[in-house]
């Protein structure tokens, strides 16, 4: 048996806070009524009966179609803030000129003067405000009330109560303490706001004052007891923070940083659901700012190859390029995948860019050939490089092959097809290297320089140091292992690196080929070296733990190919300062034996061939005497 069902008519939209309209309808006739009592105080409302009538009829047809189409009833006024009274504030006055302008047709049968009419509305406006605005603030009011008194209810119950002073009175701190207000059951009591705004001092924000500083927090602890100080401020550096944190370790107070508000406040956050940390947070100084105005006329309508272009860095250095406008951009890798993902990005944001994505290999001559004859690229970033230290320490052919040989080709090729600049990405790990890792990025360095004093091209190579937030980079490791409940591992509580951001990367890259001219080798100043351990404590508190309480870390002993700490420069290079005060260049006082080294590396390169790790790193020493490799350890896949 067959069942007919009938479509059910669609509803119209139904008007929200229906109550509110009612009283709407009530309160604006004796708002109007109102504003003439006070024009006229000193004489009777009887003359002006029919006014009043048809001001209170124009009023109730016009100010509530105002009020519909700046959204008054669809408002959930328990939630009332200062942004819904300007909302009503701006209803209202647009109510007020509709009502002005219906006056012009029953003009003639008023009693009262244009200007008299003109002062009642203006009267009416700031009345009819009042009275709507508080009939709408009465459910907010009754809410606060109703806090406050289970408040009252649950001190006089003796319940466990949790002081607490909450640092930052911006917006997150004012949302934590109405929220600690909101939901006392809790236990939570805000005793008072801290902020680093002299100006915001003495303020009230939801009942609660802003007591001081930062500074102030070891007195207030004594003097009102307090039990917990909230860090409520998600915006602020890392550097604040952790002065925060310092402030509290030394007052000996609990603390907790500030991942999510009701999470927070509820107690409820576990150490898998930490504060999300920005990576700007852990370089204890401020993140390099640079301009473009040096980049944009050498990368525009140019042909620019970019090698390794689905990596950490090279998808990073695609995505600036692709806004300066180049003629074409190649982005090369040997991984399908990730060049897919950049090309599909790319793409998307800059439809009509002439993007090609290409999948080779550095190491293959012939495909290097193909695409630089088809295309002919007039600028090349080489960011493909085989880069794990303890990794390539045990495939040491493979990181010779890709890291030297893919370099040589590069360079072959780019100097046969007149390629104008050429930028390799290095690593101060080439610098004095006791890893392969490092040594072939060295040797890659004598490549570029000596084919840029050959053909008198502006090939350089660029230096730096560890990049936070890269596939490469030990941070994630170290995430990972605080969100799993530790313990974080650190090879030797000594060790200390160079870090920047991948953005600082990039820029650094294409700066350099605006400022290159020759074979120089530009670094960044990137401050003082960060020890790994400090670095990991400084993430573990940011995400709102506390080391050796909530996470554990250990030493795990140095891993092969590994030092204990970095440098930037040769003991032979030169410094020098460039235009920027930020970047550096490096000279060299070597100059390349062009036919010894060709020499060495055939035989480096038959020596590939045959896999004996020992025979390649004594050639290797041979080409590059500062090359002293480390004692083994045990073998392990990331590095710091």
């Amino acid at each position: 048996m067959l069942t007919m069902h009938h479509k059910r008519p669609q509803k119209l939209p139904v008007i929200r806070n229906r109550y509110f309209m009612i009283a709407d309808f009530i309160v604006l006739p004796l708002s109007i009524s109102a504003s003439f009592l006070l024009r006229f105080s000193g004489g009777g409302l009887q003359p002006f009966v029919w006014d009043i009538v048809v001001l209170a009829m124009l009023a109730l047809f016009l100010k509530p179609l105002a009020f519909y189409g700046f959204g008054i009833y669809r408002r959930h006024w328990r939630y009332a803030s200062i942004n819904e009274l300007f909302t009503l504030a701006g209803a209202m006055l647009i109510g007020e000129v509709s009502v002005l302008l219906g006056i012009y047709l029953f003009a003639p049968c008023l009693q009262s003067s244009p200007s008299q009419i003109l002062a009642i509305l203006c009267i009416d406006w700031l009345v009819s405000f009042s009275l709507v605005g508080g009939v709408r603030l009465f459910p907010r009011l009754m809410v606060e009330r109703s806090v406050t008194r289970l408040l009252q209810i649950n001190t006089h119950q003796k319940r466990p109560q949790y002081r607490v002073l909450v640092m930052g009175a911006g917006d997150a701190g004012a949302l934590i303490v109405r929220e600690m207000l909101a939901n006392p059951e809790m236990g939570f009591v805000p005793v008072g706001l801290l902020d680093d705004n002299l100006d915001k001092a003495g303020l009230v924000i939801h009942g609660v004052t802003v007591r001081g500083t930062r500074e102030d927090i070891p007195k207030l602890v004594l003097q009102e007891n307090i039990d917990e100080v909230i860090i409520a401020m998600p915006t602020a550096p890392g550097r604040a923070i952790r002065e925060v944190v310092a402030i509290c370790q030394q007052a000996d107070i609990p603390y907790r940083t500030m991942p999510g508000i009701y999470e927070l406040i509820s107690g409820s956050v576990s150490v898998k659901q930490v504060r999300e940390v920005h990576i700007g947070d852990l370089l204890r100084r401020d993140p390099i700012q640079f301009f473009s105005d040096e980049i944009e006329p050498y990368l525009v309508d140019a042909v620019v190859l970019i090698t390794g272009a689905g990596g950490s860095i090279g998808s990073e250095l695609s995505r600036q390029i692709a806004r300066q406008g180049p003629q074409v951009l190649l982005l090369m890798g040997h991984g399908e995948n990730s060049i897919y993902h950049i090309f599909t990005e790319l793409k998307s944001k800059y439809p009509h860019l002439n993007i090609v994505p290409l999948i080779a290999n550095v190491c293959d001559l012939v495909r290097l050939r193909e695409i630089f004859e088809i295309y002919g690229p007039t600028i090349v970033f080489h960011a493909a490089a085989h880069k794990h230290v303890p990794l390539m320490e045990t495939n040491v052919p493979e990181a010779v092959t890709n890291n030297i040989f893919g370099t040589r080709n590069l360079l072959q090729i780019s100097e046969e097809y007149n390629v104008q600049r050429f930028v390799l990405v290095s690593t101060d790990k080439a610098v004095n290297p006791t890893n392969i890792m490092g040594a072939t990025k060295r040797i890659a360095e004598l490549l570029v320089q000596a084919t840029a004093h050959r053909c008198a091209g502006a090939y350089v190579t660029v230096r730096f140091g560890n990049v936070l937030g890269s596939r490469g980079s030990v941070v994630p490791l170290f995430q990972k292992q605080i969100a799993a409940g530790g313990p974080v591992t650190v090879t030797h509580p000594d060790m200390s690196r160079y870090f920047m951001t991948i953005p600082e990367a990039v820029h650094l890259i294409i700066q350099a080929g605006a400022l290159g001219e020759g074979s120089e080798t530009f670094v960044l100043d990137m401050g003082e070296p960060v020890y790994i351990v400090d670095l990991v404590s400084d993430l573990i508190r940011l995400s709102g733990l506390e080391p050796g309480r909530d996470i554990e870390i250990c030493f795990t002993g140095m891993r092969p190919g590994e030092k204990i700490y970095e440098s930037l420069f040769l003991d032979d290079e030169d410094v020098c300062e460039t235009n920027h005060s930020k970047i550096f260049v490096a000279h060299t006082h070597i100059t390349v034996d062009v036919p010894m080294v060709c020499e060495q590396l055939a035989e480096l390169q038959q020596l590939v061939h045959t896999h004996d790790a020992s025979a390649i790193r004594a050639k290797i020493q041979e080409i590059i005497p500062e090359y002293q490799p480390a004692p083994d350890n045990s073998v392990c896949e990331d590095t710091q």
